[in-house]
């Protein structure tokens, strides 16, 4: 490779994790503006799935059950979720948004469109389809790449 070549992998590093920056910026804000962290909003937008396992968050997250807990009983104590015993097993606990959290995550949702707008609707459609393009490889080679090196070691 050449040094020039490496010049611009380096730039093209640099912007990714800039934008990965901002990204990550932007939904703390987000997320603060109406009072939540970001494991919070998360675990606000899986309950709202209706389909919401705490397990099954906590494995997505990689992150323990201990953590996950935590982030409900907060949610809990904000009145933004709610739990029942499972119908059919009253070892599994059911969550659910009451009105004041899903309130909060429409306006959150809300938030969130309104930046998009802001955001990302100056962009013509050429160079948001050579982004999308980009992007799509560049992902695919990353997760090609970590199974490889999953799979020698």
């Amino acid at each position: 490779m050449s040094s020039k070549q490496a010049t611009r992998i380096h730039a093209a590093i640099a912007c990714l994790q800039r934008l990965t920056d901002r990204f990550t910026e932007r939904r703390q804000q987000l997320a603060r503006s109406v009072g939540l962290s970001d494991q919070q909003w998360a675990a606000l937008e899986e309950i709202s799935s209706e389909h919401f396992m705490p397990s099954l968050f906590a494995r997505q997250r990689e992150s323990s059950a201990a953590a996950v807990s935590k982030i409900l009983r907060q949610l809990l104590d904000k009145n933004l979720v709610s739990v029942r015993l499972g119908a059919r097993d009253g070892r599994q606990r059911r969550y659910q948004l009451t009105g004041k959290g899903k309130c909060c995550i429409e306006g959150l949702r809300q938030e969130r469109e309104a930046a998009i707008r802001a955001v990302w609707s100056g962009f013509d459609r050429a160079g948001l389809d050579g982004f999308i393009r980009f992007g799509t490889r560049l992902a695919q080679r990353l997760e090609s790449y970590a199974e490889s090196v999953k799979e020698r070691t």
